[in-house]
């Protein structure tokens, strides 16, 4: 019977020698005391983690966090300095830019030579050619050195060598950003198939909506130390901490008694504290609010309310189709800011991102108040949405010297319910128009 856990990493530490230059390291390899000029580098310290098989988990982390050093020694590329990596089936991996391509062979010779590395015969590499050389698409390159390659190149050969090796575990780093947008559509067509025959996938991305929509979990790594190991949404909010500042801190909020529950709507209807100058956040008080939120952000600005409007109706059970809908947000200033910048996103329930917009890409309009104050947006659209559950994302954040900071982003703040649309399937409802014409013969 075959082990649950696809990949075991126990303890993991990585350790590097660092030379301040050539004549160091070998003064240091040639001194008859051993005297050493070198200072050690820990790329990684006591990684630990188990990925289970059939997951999709995400690798996320900062440059130089030791995302890449974790992959090669999954890969039995290099080897760490303590602890264990046991691997439960066969890889293959896309760890870089042509890594382990002999630049010097074609591509059709480095496909072989990938083969052989994966212990799969030539013969067997050779009836698998003509499906791996109409995946690259690379026309008659294909059979050119692989150093006269552009980057595009590059990434089609080993990714389309990679995937027709039957792997049971996938492990892609970074590499798809590379390929035009028509290869990539078909690189996730790939793993999605490899999803659903339950094959474990492991992918390294800056891309957070990426792998929101495609991994079940993720693992955060922060100067070689795992940080966070959780659910994919989790992941990204602890990396997008990393990148842009700290969790909001804790705000009063206001929970209604559970013998209360099924009035909610109703209570926040008639107080209307969204046009109020009040600071409290009534965020959880709203009927659509998401208990299971993420959020972050420094906190100079805090979006403490929020309302959706159809009609005369506030914070419907259903959002009808067609609808004229009026989103409300009220956000509390703690600091005199300038320029700050208000977005939202309609997500579906796999993460795909299905509309939205912010100040940046609609030039306008920004925010500014001083600090103490609170100010209402309000953005109105007509729903072309087809129906089904949807969640809303809403934050802000500001931009001084090229420099971005989340104020507050809450992803999945609230739970949206879309009327059911019939005739049509997808995100987005277009109200096409069919006409059939008989054409008869003259």
């Amino acid at each position: 019977m075959k082990s649950e856990i696809a990949i075991s990493v126990r303890g993991v530490t990585k350790k590097f020698r660092l030379f301040s230059s050539p004549k160091e390291r070998l003064i240091e390899a040639l001194h008859p005391f051993r005297k050493q000029y070198h200072r050690e580098f820990l790329a990684l310290q006591g990684v630990s983690f188990d990925i289970c098989r059939g997951e999709i988990v995400g690798i996320l982390g900062r440059n130089g966090s030791g995302k890449s050093t974790l992959l090669q020694i999954i890969c039995s590329v290099m080897q760490p300095t303590h602890g264990e990596v046991v691997v439960n089936g066969r890889i293959s991996a896309l760890l870089e830019l042509g890594a382990g391509f002999n630049p010097e062979f074609t591509g059709r010779e480095n496909v072989v030579l990938n083969g052989a590395i994966m212990g799969i015969a030539r013969g067997e590499m050779l009836r698998r050619m003509q499906e791996i050389e109409a995946f690259a698409d690379i026309g008659e390159f294909f059979d050119q050195p692989v150093k006269t390659y552009s980057s595009g190149m590059y990434v089609r050969v080993a990714f389309a060598a990679a995937i027709h090796v039957d792997p049971e575990i996938l492990i892609v780093d970074e590499a798809l950003s590379v390929g035009d947008s028509r290869f990539q559509h078909r690189c996730y067509q790939k793993i999605r198939a490899y999803m659903e025959q339950g094959k474990t996938i492991l992918v390294v991305s800056h891309a957070t909506d990426t792998l929101l929509r495609i991994c079940h979990r993720g693992v955060v790594i922060d100067a070689g130390r795992v940080v966070h190991v959780g659910p994919i949404s989790e992941a990204v909010t602890h990396y997008h901490a990393l990148l842009f500042g700290n969790q909001v801190p804790h705000q009063e909020t206001v929970d209604l008694p559970d013998q209360l529950a099924e009035v909610k709507s109703r209570v926040v209807v008639e107080q209307r504290h969204i046009l109020s100058s009040d600071p409290t956040d009534y965020t959880a008080s709203r009927a659509a609010y998401n208990p299971h939120e993420t959020r972050m952000g420094s906190g100079a600005v805090g979006l403490v309310d929020f309302e959706i409007v159809v009609g005369d109706m506030i914070d419907p059970p259903e959002i009808p189709k067609h609808a004229e809908v009026e989103l409300l947000v009220k956000l509390h200033f703690r600091e005199s800011l300038e320029r700050v910048s208000f977005g939202f996103a309609l997500v579906s329930v796999d993460g795909t991102y299905i509309a939205g917009t912010n100040s940046e890409m609609a030039e306008g309009p920004y925010l500014t108040a001083a600090a103490g104050e609170c100010v209402l947006v309000r953005l109105h659209w007509r729903s072309h949405v087809v129906g089904g559950e949807y969640f809303l994302n809403i934050g802000c954040h500001h931009v001084q010297a090229g420099e971005k900071t989340f104020l507050d982003v809450r992803r999945s703040l609230a739970k949206l319910k879309f009327a059911d649309t019939p005739g049509c399937y997808g995100f987005v409802n277009l109200e096409y128009v069919a006409k059939v014409q008989r054409l008869t013969a003259t």
